[in-house]
C-alpha cells in the first residue's frame, strides 16, 4: 500500500479530521508529539495512507495507533476495521487499536503498549508482582 498513490479521498478526509479531533486523540496527541519525541518518533495525525485515514502514524516505525469511538462498536464498522486493518498491515504497517475508554481510564497502560511497540520497554516494578527481584 505504500507504493500506491494516496486517494484524493482520503487527503481531503484527513484534512477534516485534523480540524475535529475528539478529546481522546488530543489527549494522546499531545504526548505522541511531546512524550515520545526524545525516543527517535515522530508521529503524525490523521495520515492519508492509500485509500484510509490513519489516526496516528510513525512512519520510521511503520506504526499506526487507532483509537475508536463508540461507532466502531457497530457491526458494520467492525467489517470496515477489520478489512482496513488488513489492509494496512499488508502495507508494511503495524496497527495498535485503543478506545476511547482506553484512553480515559487507562492512559498510561496505553502509553507502555505503544512504548513497547517502538521498540522500548516499561518499566518494572520492583519488586516484580511475582516475587524475586529482591535478595
Amino acid at each position: 500500500m505504500p507504493d500506491k498513490a494516496t486517494a484524493p479521498k482520503a487527503k481531503v478526509n484527513a484534512r477534516r479530521l485534523r480540524r475535529a479531533m475528539t478529546d481522546a486523540e488530543k489527549q494522546l496527541w499531545t504526548h505522541l508529539r511531546d512524550g515520545f519525541a526524545g525516543r527517535g518518533t515522530h508521529f503524525r495525525r490523521q495520515v492519508a495512507i492509500g485509500q484510509y485515514v490513519a489516526d496516528f502514524c510513525c512512519l520510521r516505525h511503520r506504526l499506526i495507533v487507532e483509537l475508536d469511538g463508540p461507532i466502531h462498536g457497530i457491526e458494520a464498522a467492525k467489517g470496515y476495521d477489520r478489512a482496513r486493518e488488513q489492509a494496512l498491515k499488508a502495507g508494511g504497517y503495524r496497527v495498535l487499536r485503543f478506545s476511547n475508554d482506553d484512553i480515559v481510564l487507562g492512559f498510561k497502560s496505553v502509553l507502555d503498549r505503544i512504548a513497547v511497540a517502538l521498540g522500548g520497554t516499561t518499566p518494572t516494578p520492583s519488586p516484580s508482582p511475582q516475587g524475586g527481584g529482591e535478595s
